[in-house]
């Protein structure tokens, strides 16, 4: 399993809390499952917190039933995306998913009002969108973050 790690302008130099979530890359005929919020005109791929005594594949499954309506079977970890900003490391782990079923979404508050829903994209497409991290540098920090975050895991992790 490969390891990316990124460091951000406000990380301290060490961490002293950490969060994991695990994110599924549902990939098919060129084209990929993305979390799309509809307010903000913002790209994710799909994944969340991994939750107390959950292991990380079933985690990846639930994150993207929760948000997508697909039911994965999710590859080993693919790769492991560290990021440290502040006194926080947060650890990203990527699996590749199979689609096997669908199922209602359950979106949290918050999903909800960013108007998340699914949408599939070109890869290209979604590398291309990613790319543009530095552009939100100055405005805004969190999709800056996002899109470098999604950006480095499917550069390396994406084959034609």
């Amino acid at each position: 399993m490969k390891t990316i790690e990124i460091k951000g302008q406000n990380y301290s130099g060490r961490w002293t809390r950490e969060r994991t979530a695990c994110r599924g890359m549902v990939i098919e005929d060129g084209r990929i499952l993305l979390s799309y919020g509809v307010r903000d005109d913002i790209w994710m791929i799909p994944g969340g917190g991994l939750e107390a005594g959950e292991d990380e594949g079933t985690c990846c499954v639930r994150e993207l039933a929760e948000e997508t309506g697909r039911v994965v079977l999710p590859s080993d970890c693919a790769l492991e995306l560290d990021e440290y900003y502040g006194d926080t490391k947060y650890v990203s782990r990527y699996f590749f998913g199979a689609v096997v079923g669908r199922c209602a979404p359950k979106l949290t508050e918050a999903e909800q009002r960013m108007g998340l829903e699914p949408r599939w994209l070109p890869v290209e497409e979604a590398l291309s969108i990613f790319s543009r991290h530095a552009d939100y540098a100055d405005a805004d920090e969190e999709r800056r973050g996002i899109y470098l975050r999604e950006y480095a895991a499917l550069s390396a992790l994406w084959k034609e």
